[in-house]
């Protein structure tokens, strides 16, 4: 049983970590922007049925953001 310290991250680390971060954060927001773009044109289309799962679809990206933004807070307090 190896019980060996929890190094924090150099400071290379973590902008490499943030960089990464960074790009899946722009990609999921373009991705909201397609979506929401994509339902106002059904919607305006006549076509209801795509809202709700629209709405939810563009729930996780936002749980996704959200769950980066607290791992990103944990990571800058150690």
């Amino acid at each position: 049983m190896n019980a060996s310290p929890k190094r924090p991250f150099s400071r290379e680390q973590r902008t490499t970590i943030v960089y990464g971060m960074l790009v899946f954060v722009l990609i999921v927001v373009i991705l909201q922007l397609w979506l929401l773009t994509a339902t106002m044109n059904a919607y305006l289309g006549g076509n209801e049925t795509v809202i709700w799962p629209a709405a939810s679809a563009s729930a996780i990206c936002l749980a996704l953001n959200l769950g980066l933004l607290y791992y990103l807070n944990a990571m800058d307090q150690s």
